[in-house]
């Protein structure tokens, strides 16, 4: 984890906060908060297709390449579409979806395209 990476205190905005274990600690006011909330809470999560383009729940899009799909005998071929997609809380890289033939699938958004 990079200082980068370390957010400011959520009650008095003080910067010299540091992780300990599992939560974040603000030395000038004593604050402590969970870093899993803090990861899953930030707005600044995008989550962008293969192209740069900003993905959002219910969003349609397009596998661009041959995918061997875990569990499944059937993979996904290119060009097939994925209808309303669900983002996954915290994971800038991968989607929950399905396809017309293959149910509860989860996707790296590198492998596909804004419809």
């Amino acid at each position: 984890m990079t200082t980068h990476d370390i957010p400011p205190c959520p009650v008095c905005g003080m910067e010299n906060t540091y992780p300990d274990g599992e939560h974040f600690i603000c030395p000038d006011c004593a604050h402590e908060w969970p870093q899993v909330a803090a990861a899953s809470d930030d707005p600044d999560t995008v989550v962008r297709d293969v192209n740069g383009n900003v993905l959002a729940s219910g969003d349609t899009v397009v596998v661009i390449k041959d995918l061997k799909v875990k569990g499944s005998s059937i993979p996904l071929k290119q060009g097939t579409v994925i209808r309303n997609i669900r983002l996954v809380d915290g994971d800038a890289e991968h989607i929950e979806g399905n396809s017309d033939k293959i149910k509860g699938l989860v996707l790296k958004v590198c492998f596909l395209k804004k419809a």
